[in-house]
């Protein structure tokens, strides 16, 4: 197979640009490198779309080398042929390849091996040629009782026991009818377990059925793990009849003599052999293609809500609810610095609430807070209330927000959270992370494993090591899009920069450290086990604010410094006109001129040169803080003030297979079901919504007892694009 030949057809993408992207892979540059500073050799190709590629070339070339094993395997057992060969050349998946495989596998003791073992393959040849001759006659010769064959009909019967194995290896039979499956196929499920009160969860699946091509990944994932937990039991269902007549089609030749003979072993074979091989294998690529949407999903979950803007140069005041042990209170400065923690009791059992608004008070006057960050967990209700009621009796402007603390606890008892607040119990480390994932949303959450972080569905029940891959890949997006301060960050952020790991990362914080601020991006070569290869991938996405030089505050790659003064001085510019924002005039200039022209004078592709000048324009931007901001709040709603009909702002909390939960600043978030969305058919939410979106929604039901609240943006204007 040619691999960039396959890439090229499947990703629609110019030849030279594919063999670019592998070559660039191949020689171990990092897919953030790649897409960021290799637009030209690339196509601008981004790096989700890149990523893609990365696991699709891994895929075909473990099949290229699993072909060439089974292919070695085949023809050391003198057994290979030109339509096997033609048949493996053909293959384009690892279970194709598999199935030409089974017939020539070592198999371990079955019916059909023991069969052969009795000397019974003659007659199971005969048996299948159906050449007319008497069955019952020629078994007779096969009667062997040192062997085991003690009659005619054990003769026969192990004959056809080695027919079936033969029809169950056809290649092409399983094939055809795993498609067929996959196609009219039907899943059954039964609740088996109903006396259980956790049986209500899977009421939907008690008499349940649905076409394997229909069923929607979210009520696969459902469905496993309900059978899990042993509350269901689940099928493939398919016509037997037709499925009998595919198994026979090509060794079933007539309805009299030994055809009769090949008809039962067709049917042991599907009963027996095919049909629960092919059952399972339809079940793990059921499980396995809604395993890969549930992570896309998250995927798609995560990016956003680790991309929300931060809320920058404000002193915010982190409180963890909490009913029994009190609520936990951290104030950190505009860098996210501990500047005092306490704990309150302003939630039962001990109801001291007008203590508990003393200290509030006297740590926004000492601190000058100015923003509450509240988490969502146990007792937030009645802390926002508090909270709320409190902002109200103070003169000072102050607002507050319900940020998710989803991973807080997993980041408090976590080493990393040991380790930076060795001091502080597991609740006070939580306070902290409240108070600073409102101000940095990726900084803080980076620290956290992504499955805590509550924007999936059935994460726990994916492939960990497929989901761990896909979330690393989207916090090393994440963290390279918006660049490292180098001389401000943790070691648990920098190591997901581009060309870094956990230990240099560890080795730039202490060598900060130990040395001092870094005033240049060139020093980090100074670092131990840093070399060129690792400087060159990490550089660009590395930021120096304030330093020797203007462009380390930039995504402009050292490679392109010596450019970019040229490019400067082309136009009469200086590196102080950038420090003093006189460059605004640049892009009419080139634009005049001709890019294409100023790009090969500068000596750079027009995709690096426009990169480049949108770098000088602002120096130290941050590209999250054009996204819309946190909707702070100074009063609250209870469900119970809620009506149908009433329109109101909220943001989208989480987005899955059927809908999206919308937080409209109650304690429980609203669902907005997929045919609630939009007027206009989508295939999913996620056409429409993404995590910390805003949204105009309008309340369609409510259930005070039931705690759930419908939503729709049907009709709404703020909606409309």
């Amino acid at each position: 197979m040619d691999i960039v030949k396959k890439l090229t057809e499947e990703f629609s993408l110019l030849p030279e640009n594919m063999t670019n992207i592998v070559t660039l892979i191949d020689d171990g540059n990092t897919i953030p490198f790649i897409a960021r500073y290799r637009k030209e050799l690339t196509g601008h190709i981004d790096d989700q779309i890149l990523r893609e590629i990365d696991d699709r070339l891994n895929y075909l070339r473990n099949l290229e080398k699993r072909k060439s094993e089974v292919a070695n395997a085949i023809t050391e057992q003198n057994k290979m042929t030109a339509e096997i060969e033609t048949a493996l050349s053909n293959a384009v998946t690892l279970t194709e390849v598999e199935d030409i495989y089974r017939p020539f596998k070592q198999k371990k003791k079955t019916r059909a091996s023991v069969a052969k073992e009795k000397g019974l393959q003659e007659l199971a040849d005969l048996i299948l040629s159906q050449n007319g001759q008497n069955i019952e006659e020629a078994a007779k010769q096969y009667i062997n009782e040192e062997k085991g064959v003690n009659n005619i009909t054990e003769a026969i019967n192990g004959a056809k026991d080695i027919i079936a194995e033969i029809i169950s290896d056809d290649a092409n039979i399983r094939k055809k009818l795993r498609n067929l499956f996959l196609k009219n196929g039907v899943i059954t499920t039964k609740l088996v377990k109903t006396d259980k009160e956790e049986a209500a969860t899977y009421e939907m699946y008690a008499d349940y059925s649905e076409f394997i091509a229909e069923i929607k990944s979210h009520r696969i994932l459902a469905i496993n793990r309900g059978e899990k937990e042993e509350f269901l039991k689940v099928k493939i269902e398919f016509d037997k009849d037709f499925a009998l007549r595919i198994c026979g089609a090509g060794y079933v030749k007539g309805d009299l003599g030994a055809s009769v003979y090949v008809k039962e072993a067709v049917a042991d074979s599907y009963d027996r052999l095919i049909f629960p091989s092919i059952e399972r294998e339809v079940r793990a690529y059921l499980t396995e293609t809604a395993g890969e949407q549930a992570i896309k999903m998250f995927e798609v979950n995560l990016k956003p809500l680790l991309m929300q803007p931060p809320l920058k140069d404000k002193i915010v005041l982190g409180l963890d609810p909490a009913y029994r042990t009190g609520c936990k209170i951290a104030v950190v400065d505009q860098t996210g610095k501990v500047l005092d923690k306490t704990v309150i009791y302003p939630t039962k059992p001990h109801n001291k609430v007008e203590e508990a608004k003393e200290t509030i008070k006297k740590l926004i006057e000492k601190y000058n807070v100015e923003v509450i960050s509240i988490g969502n967990g146990t007792a937030s209700k009645e802390s926002e209330m508090f909270v709320a009621e409190l902002i109200k009796e103070i003169d000072k402007e102050v607002s507050y927000i319900v940020v998710s603390e989803a991973g807080a606890s997993v980041y408090s008892a976590s080493v990393l959270g040991a380790e930076e607040f060795p001091d502080y119990d597991v609740s006070e480390r939580s306070a902290v992370s409240i108070a600073r994932r409102l101000q940095d949303p990726l900084a803080e959450l980076i620290k956290i494993d992504p499955k805590s972080i509550g924007v999936g569905q059935y994460q726990h029940d994916m492939d960990k090591n497929r989901l761990d891959s896909v979330l690393t890949g989207v916090l090393e997006d994440c963290v390279n899009c918006v660049g490292v301060d180098l001389n401000t960050a943790s070691y648990s952020l920098l190591k997901f920069v581009a060309g870094l790991n956990s230990g240099i990362a560890k080795n730039i914080v202490a060598f900060r450290e130990q040395n001092g601020k870094f005033k240049s991006r060139k020093e980090i070569l100074k670092v131990p086990k840093l070399g060129e290869k690792a400087f060159t991938q990490c550089a660009g996405f590395l930021r120096i604010v304030g330093g020797e030089n203007i462009y380390d505050n930039t995504a402009v790659h050292p490679e392109s410094y010596e450019n970019a003064k040229m490019l400067l001085s082309s136009f009469g510019y200086s590196e102080n006109d950038i420090i003093a924002g006189k460059i605004s005039d640049l892009p009419l200039k080139i634009k005049a001129k001709g890019e294409k022209k100023v790009a090969e004078e500068c000596n750079l592709g027009v995709s690096t040169l426009n990169d480049i000048i949108s770098e000088l324009l602002k120096p130290g931007r941050d590209i999250r803080d054009s996204l819309p901001k946190p909707v702070l709040r100074s009063d609250i709603l209870s469900i119970s003030d809620l009506k149908v009909g009433m329109i109101i702002s909220g943001t989208v909390r989480n987005v899955i297979d059927f809908g999206a939960f919308i937080d409209i600043g109650v304690h429980q978030d609203g669902l907005v079901h997929i045919s609630e969305i939009t007027d206009k058919y989508i295939k999913h939410p996620m056409e429409v919504l993404k995590v910390g979106q805003p949204v105009t929604v309008k309340i369609i039901g409510v259930d005070v007892k039931k705690n759930r609240i419908s939503l729709s943006m049907k009709g709404l204007p703020k909606n409309q694009k």
